[in-house]
């Protein structure tokens, strides 16, 4: 079976800019600065790239299915700007307080839960290929990020932009492998670093 690494990244707050409210088009989309560049670099360097997110704005019907996948579509076309892409992206349209008949049977996905992260490694397996967890890493803006990260087992990196909660993540005492600035950061001075120290 083929080994890979794979980046699990958080999307809105960690690749695009948190506008405050969900993401429901295009035109709110808008890439944090050098985020594409994080993405290529770290394709380039081996990785597999796995988008985990929450999407809750569907269960509270502000946004559709349609609506995530075709923002989805819209960041791969960016990429491909970059010559680079996503391979898959999970999201968990389910929130406890906005109960749905439709949605419901997904809440146990939402993070911190790291069940989408290991459907990501499940459905990888189906293909023949292994996730190295000790060499993965998950990539985030918020505290359920990190705890979601650390309980499928990866390294986790929180970044500052988005709602960067590292001040809540103190205070809860769950800490990230790394703090980084953005997702730019992270890639190049933590995730391809810690590569090159180990020797991959």
């Amino acid at each position: 079976m083929e080994s890979v690494k794979v980046l699990f990244l958080d999307r809105d707050g960690t690749i695009n800019r948190d506008i405050g409210s969900y993401v429901s088009s295009r035109e709110e989309f808008i890439l944090i600065d050098r985020a594409d560049e994080a993405i290529a670099l770290a394709r380039e360097a081996g990785f597999r790239i796995v988008l985990i997110t929450n999407q809750a704005g569907i269960a509270r019907g502000i946004v559709t299915p349609r609506d995530v996948e075709d923002v989805n579509d819209y960041l791969n076309e960016l990429l491909a700007e970059r010559q680079t892409s996503f391979d898959r992206c999970y999201y968990c349209p389910a929130h406890p307080n906005f109960p749905h008949p439709e949605y419901d049977r997904f809440i146990d996905h939402r993070k911190p839960s790291p069940r989408m992260v290991e459907q990501a490694i499940a459905d990888l397996r189906e293909e023949g290929i292994g996730v190295d967890r000790d060499s993965s890493f998950f990539i985030g803006d918020k505290l359920i990020d990190v705890e979601c990260g650390q309980r499928a087992g990866l390294k986790t990196i929180l970044v500052r932009t988005g709602h960067n909660e590292e001040a809540l993540c103190a205070e809860r005492q769950i800490f990230p492998d790394h703090v980084a600035d953005d997702l730019y950061q992270a890639v190049t001075g933590f995730v391809l670093s810690r590569k090159a120290t180990a020797g991959d």
